[in-house]
């Protein structure tokens, strides 16, 4: 069965693209000739980026230059003119901004401690969630009560954690390879869900950080409040260690933390989405790459999602660099308030709907520029049996998973148009160390890794446009 898959797409691409209309003679399948040899066009694209890439040294510029770039910030206003420069440079002449809906939070000051018993107050690192109330300043005291399952969760009866401090020491599950997969289902766990400990009564949420990391840096993490919400509970994470070592401390005295934190939200603003394309030659149908250009406001967000932002950049500069000449229209959407919010991603789906825009694949990339392995096929089966035949022309570059099915990155609202969605699958082994931390920095990535990731997403928009 593989050889019959690998000869329909070779054959298909000589009927579809050749120039010279079909012979009525028989002709011989052996003396039929695809006007793309893809192996040749794959090695194309692989040599100019490992060679000429430029991605590497524009995730250094986003970085150390422009720096944090949080929704409602200068350094998001900075990365906004950073992105339409670097589309200018490499010749793209379709530049627009698409304003979006962001929240205006600010982290200020923030601290935790604790105290053992009848001990002294220790200092403990944290981060506030994203969005989160904070206490006004004040300190907020209260006795700390561990759970760490729903069903201790279930077992309190109504007023035995009114007042108190509620703390979840719910580790990422080690047994699950996937470590995105293991992520997700802790996150969506309700035990970390303010919204559900502030109607136990408790007062404020502590969380162990989500990360792979053993070590005690704290990871940030967006808040959702529901709309009925009376009261607003304040949350925040711990590093892991000193998440373990407030457990063992609970299960042999009483522990108290005094909170305190002036973080605050201020109303909503406006944020860009920064748009670029190369306009189709044959058609206005578009195929989008996408990638979140905000950041957390305490880091560089290198890995979070500088990567994705500059191999999209470097999929249009490489495509230029090569003559390509596109069927389709090939865009870029760099997503405003991703981390702490999703508007971003929400106005661009509301645009395409609203003009009615015919988009053929949407492809993004938010998993840090580690070494490509794959991509999630977020479509119909059908379309999905039209991409496995090219699973070879991927292979010499490391590039083997197509069997996932899952694009939860910010192109994700446009699967309630129909439209097919994928993801670029990276070894993410270590991204969750540095996720959402102040170790997210530009000297954590690699550059072959980083370029091999655009190389295998300029392999791909590449069959898209010349098969779809």
């Amino acid at each position: 069965m593989k050889k019959i898959f690998i000869i329909i797409p070779l054959f298909l691409g000589g009927f579809l693209f050749s120039q010279k209309k079909p012979q009525k003679k028989t002709v011989k399948k052996t003396t039929t000739l695809a006007k793309f040899n893809y192996y040749d066009e794959f090695k194309k694209i692989s040599d100019e980026i490992m060679t000429n890439g430029t991605a590497y040294n524009n995730l250094g510029e986003l970085t150390k230059g422009v720096g944090s770039r949080f929704s409602a910030t200068p350094g998001y206003t900075k990365a906004v003119e950073w992105a339409e420069k670097k589309f200018k440079d490499i010749g793209i002449e379709m530049i627009w901004r698409q304003e979006a809906k962001a929240p205006v939070w600010v982290r200020g000051r923030e601290s935790l401690q604790i105290k053992a018993g009848n001990g002294d107050w220790k200092s403990i690192r944290m981060l506030s969630f994203g969005n989160s109330e904070g206490t006004g300043g004040k300190d907020l005291t209260g006795e700390i009560v561990l759970i760490n399952s729903t069903s201790e969760l279930n077992a309190m009866s109504i007023g035995q954690l009114r007042d108190k401090i509620v703390f979840v020491n719910l580790p990422i599950d080690p047994k699950i390879i996937n470590t995105s997969d293991s992520y997700l289902i802790t996150a969506k766990s309700k035990l970390i869900s303010a919204s559900v400990i502030a109607k136990t009564g408790a007062k404020a949420l502590i969380i162990r950080s989500l990360t792979t990391a053993n070590d005690d840096t704290p990871h940030a993490k967006m808040i959702y409040y529901e709309p009925d919400d009376k009261i607003r509970i304040p949350a925040l994470s711990i590093g892991v260690r000193s998440a373990d070592e407030l457990e063992k401390l609970l299960k042999k005295q009483k522990v108290t933390a005094k909170i305190n934190m002036s973080a605050e939200s201020k109303g909503e603003t406006t944020n860009p989405n920064i748009i670029a394309e190369i306009p189709g030659k044959k058609d206005s149908k578009v195929i989008v790459l996408g990638a979140q250009l905000d950041s957390w406001d305490f880091g560089e967000g290198a890995i979070d999602d500088g990567t994705g932002v500059v191999q999209c950049i470097e999929v249009l500069r490489t495509l230029k660099a090569l003559g390509f000449e596109n069927n389709h229209t090939i865009r870029v959407v760099l997503y405003a308030n991703s981390e702490n919010g999703g508007q971003g991603r929400e106005m661009y789906a509301a645009y395409v709907k609203k003009k009615d825009e015919k988009h053929i694949f949407a492809l993004g990339t938010d998993a840090g520029g580690y070494s490509p392995r794959g991509f999630a096929l977020d479509m119909s089966p059908q379309r999905r049996k039209l991409i496995f035949p090219w699973k070879e022309y991927f292979l010499p570059y490391g590039v083997y998973d197509f069997d996932q099915t899952d694009a939860i990155q910010d192109i994700s609202p446009l699967k309630k148009l129909d439209i097919p969605l994928a993801e670029l699958v990276v070894d993410t082994q270590r991204y969750f160390d540095y996720h959402h931390s102040v170790e997210d920095t530009f000297d954590k990535v690699n550059k072959r890794e980083l370029l091999l990731g655009a190389v295998a997403m300029t392999q791909m928009i590449f069959m898209i446009d010349k098969n779809w």
